[in-house]
């Protein structure tokens, strides 16, 4: 089966090549999109032919890359294509299980594969190896590329957040499996959480900063709106975890001010139908 990549870039570091190497060579190609404002990172990545770049000199938004790199590897000829983040890489031949999976599973309609993320989210791993679910974070994923292309492609709108929920539900929506194997793992940096312990038990606080706030706010209450007659029980959990969300940031988080004030802004956004990038100067 032929297989690219897309990794999305946005002021990345020098880790970003190792993260690349430790999937290239599992793929036919790979594009990098660089959504970095004003400058190239064409210097940090690894010297390999399979490498496609593209600069975009301003950020156009992790969906809107995502679905660049959908488009140029459909065109390129390719059937499936591996999703990753800039702060991902997989271990060993974790990758090379994934693709597997794929293979001796043709027939199936599956939207997407995707490994067990190991974050420090604390989130304890069922103990099931193959499991149907709702959504799971977009790196890591091979995606159907003919699914990709029946159900819309990632909401370009969104921008950032939420992007991989959205699309787990539309795939789930359109009769197509969201496939996580569990006992295939991923190593993914996902940003700054520390675990407060309260009276036994365990808060997660992501530290996401006061922009993320608002696109976390806005974006949920777009998909829960949007999903809310076809996936009710799902809907409620994860609007419901923005008021974990709030509490959080209100005791155990710094910025305090300026996380509330965005994370209103994103409420009053989303009842005003606003889409798409940050508009606020601060």
């Amino acid at each position: 089966m032929k297989i690219a990549g897309v990794v999305t870039l946005y002021h990345p570091d020098i880790e970003v090549k190792k993260n690349m190497e430790s999937y290239l060579s599992q793929v036919e190609k790979l594009y990098v999109i660089d959504n970095t404002e004003n400058i190239e990172n064409r210097e940090i990545l690894p010297v390999n032919d399979k490498i496609v770049y593209l600069p975009n000199r301003e950020n156009l938004g992790v969906s809107k890359a995502l679905n660049m790199g959908a488009e140029m590897a459909r065109k390129d000829g390719f059937d499936w294509l591996l999703t990753m983040d800039q702060d991902s890489c997989f271990e060993e031949d974790q990758l090379v299980l994934l693709i597997q999976y794929l293979e001796e599973h043709p027939n199936d309609k599956i939207g997407l594969v995707s490994p067990w993320h190991n974050t420090k989210s604390g989130a304890i791993k069922p103990d099931i190896d193959v499991e149907e679910v709702m959504e799971v974070m977009t790196s890591g994923n091979i995606i159907n590329l003919d699914a990709h292309q029946e159900i819309g492609g990632f909401k370009e709108w969104l921008f950032i957040d939420s992007i991989d929920i959205e699309y787990g539900m539309n795939l789930n929506k359109h009769h197509y499996k969201v496939i996580r194997l569990n006992s295939i793992e991923l190593e993914h940096e996902l940003g700054d959480i520390k675990i407060k312990h309260v009276l036994g038990r365990n808060l997660v606080c992501s530290n996401h900063n006061y922009i993320r706030r608002y696109y976390i706010v806005r974006n949920i209450n777009y998909v829960y709106s949007m999903y809310h007659d076809d996936f009710k029980e799902y809907c409620e959990f994860i609007r419901n975890g923005l008021k974990g969300a709030f509490r959080n940031v209100l005791v155990f988080e710094k910025d305090k001010y300026r996380k509330i004030r965005n994370m209103y802004r994103g409420y009053r956004d989303f009842k005003k139908g606003i889409k798409g990038k940050y508009a606020y100067k601060n």
